[in-house]
């Protein structure tokens, strides 16, 4: 009698654990951000141009190396910084540095930001440094864009397609 006392015990607690568990899927609910806002998620990693240019060895330097050693150009890992501004409408959301990657600072440099924006139809310009210069950017991508609310507009950029890519 007692192993099937023990058996009903364990059968109710396994049913208000699973009514438990089963509750807590469904509620409470989570939402991402303001229904009536739209999002711009800017996301890509991109590496940068060297800190310092690569040099050719000269033929005595060369000769001093071990012959396994041997590569015709010296190259530096270190990258600069990628610095990224993104404006809507004239107004500046995001303007940042990101620093590479990798103990030796020569990966690329991961971009990750949310921007909650009001929905309708907004002018945005994004401008991206990837090398040493000091002012100005080297690509910049200007388009007017429509944006619905909980749309999700994403920035990314491909140097091979040559620039910023909107999705």
């Amino acid at each position: 009698m007692l192993k099937f006392s023990r058996l009903i015990g364990q059968l109710v607690s396994f049913i208000l654990f699973g009514l438990m568990l089963g509750s807590f899927s469904n509620s409470p609910r989570y939402t991402y951000h303001d229904p009536e806002m739209a999002l711009i998620m800017v996301s890509f990693s991109h590496s940068s141009e060297r800190k310092e240019e690569c040099r050719r060895f000269s033929p005595e330097e060369l000769a001093d190396l071990a012959a396994n050693m041997r590569r015709p150009m010296d190259c530096k890992r270190e990258r600069v910084p990628v610095y990224i501004e993104v404006m809507l409408d004239g107004e500046n959301l995001l303007s940042k540095s990101y620093n590479p990657t990798g103990l030796a600072k020569d990966g690329s440099a991961s971009i990750y930001e949310r921007i909650l924006v009001e929905p309708g139809q907004h002018q945005l310009i994004v401008k991206l440094r990837d090398s040493g210069r000091v002012e100005g950017f080297d690509y910049k991508s200007d388009t007017v864009i429509n944006i619905e609310p909980k749309e999700l507009f994403v920035i990314d950029f491909r140097k091979e397609l040559g620039g910023f890519y909107f999705l």
